[in-house]
């Protein structure tokens, strides 16, 4: 049967998703601990990635060998690189681009991957299912919007290159995964979304921010992922009655 895959590279953000799990079972594959279970009756694997682009890619394909999985969903925080952005916001990642991939030497783009492009796409259908969520949510006092997520192998602090990512690709937030995750699953025909909710804003001084608020970060992400799986099991049970 198939399931619904879930990274996180946090332990926080992995034991928010713990949580709101069911039936519970673990499997380690090649000492990387796997949780199975349902979320709101959806059948799931979670997995605790590590940071970083290698840990993420890493763990996406082991994943999507282990497992037979439907999609993948990545989670967790992330730096707010839009001024519009609070602590606790939300951005669901449209585009995903790896802002420190660098062959503009051979006439790229900066972030342009051979065979892959210059940005990755969610998939439309989890897009869409995500835009019903946050109708749902519209009362949380938290904003949660549609947008851009850089990736890169660096936590960014310095608030020169925090600007110089925003203005390149116009990115709402930047991570450490994210990105990773979606070229592994794109090159492995499997549909990804990537969501993240903000910890802190590059200034010089965020790690200190970035530690005081990542568990509300994981708090949100669950809540946000618990609600997505109820619309989506809402609307498949809808289209089945149609049928």
């Amino acid at each position: 049967m198939s399931k619904i895959g879930i990274i996180l590279a946090m332990h926080e953000e992995f034991e928010e998703v713990v949580k709101i799990m069911t039936e519970k079972t673990k499997k380690s594959i090649k000492n990387v601990l796997f949780i199975e279970g349902k979320i709101e009756n959806t059948d799931c694997v979670i997995v605790e990635s590590g940071v970083g682009k290698v840990n993420a890619a890493r763990i996406t394909q082991m994943m999507i060998d282990k497992f037979d999985i439907e999609y993948i969903i990545n989670l967790g925080s992330a730096g707010a690189l839009n001024p519009k952005l609070q602590i606790g916001d939300i951005v669901i990642g449209e585009k995903l681009v790896q802002h420190d991939f660098d062959i503009t030497a051979f006439g790229h783009k900066k972030g342009y991957i051979t065979g892959v492009g210059e940005m990755l796409y969610s998939n439309i259908d989890l897009l869409n299912y995500f835009k019903e969520t946050i109708e749902k949510m519209s009362k949380e006092t938290y904003k949660i919007k549609i947008g851009t997520i850089a990736s890169g192998d660096i936590f960014c602090t310095d608030p020169y290159m925090k600007n110089k990512i925003f203005t390149k690709f116009n990115a709402d937030c930047v991570e450490m995964e994210g990105a990773a995750i979606a070229q592994v699953s794109y090159l492995n025909s499997i549909p990804f979304i990537v969501v993240r909710s903000i910890s802190d804003s590059p200034n010089g001084k965020n790690a200190i921010t970035y530690d005081k608020f990542l568990e509300l970060a994981s708090k949100r992400c669950a809540k946000i992922l618990k609600e997505f799986f109820k619309i989506r099991n809402s609307i498949l049970n809808k289209e089945e009655e149609r049928i």
